[in-house]
């Protein structure tokens, strides 16, 4: 247990049945009535995020989220199948668990798979992450207007904007956090 007052950003909790990690709080005090604890929180079953104001002090069940590092072999119709490198153990989840990491990983891609209480919850991927390129126009020549980007696809089937000079078989490097072009591999 923990209270509102020891929020720290990452940090997991459980709340009315669900598993959260907090993606920010703010402390306030108010000039008039008591202090309280606003927050953001992302759900880690659905991945909605929503916003909880909270008494200030008030008690709050920690959530132990374990973190296994694994390599993604394949995918297998509606299953990915990941594989502890020590022990060799395999295990599948589904794509409706890795919605938005699917557009980051591809084989033998060494990530997080994050579970609780033996229930998997999806997967923690780098920060970065290195794409090639699958199809892009070309650059135009002679457009060298500032921050100008072109639609580019990359192994993963997933779709970005990237700056113009970017051709085909490049390897790029994504934020996952943002989904965006960081710079050129």
């Amino acid at each position: 247990m923990i209270t509102t007052n020891d929020f720290k950003t990452g940090q997991t909790i459980q709340h009315d049945g669900n598993l959260y990690i907090i993606l920010e709080f703010l402390h306030v005090k108010p000039g008039k009535g008591s202090a309280f604890v606003r927050s953001k929180l992302r759900n880690l079953r659905s991945g909605a995020v929503t916003e909880k104001t909270w008494r200030a002090g008030e008690k709050v069940q920690t959530a132990m989220i374990e973190k296994q590092k694994m390599q993604y072999l394949y995918a297998n119709g509606d299953m990915h199948v990941f594989m502890d490198n020590e022990t060799y153990e395999q295990i599948e989840i589904t794509a409706d668990q890795l919605k938005v990491q699917l557009n980051y990983l591809k084989e033998n891609m060494e990530v997080n798979v994050i579970s609780f209480e033996n229930e998997i919850l999806g997967v923690d991927l780098p920060e970065k992450v290195s794409l090639r390129v699958t199809d892009t126009p070309p650059g135009v020549k002679g457009n060298t207007v500032t921050n100008a980007t072109k639609d580019a696809t990359v192994e993963t089937g997933y779709q970005l904007q990237v700056p113009l000079f970017i051709e085909i078989d490049d390897e790029i490097i994504i934020n996952t956090q943002t989904g965006k072009y960081s710079t050129k591999a």
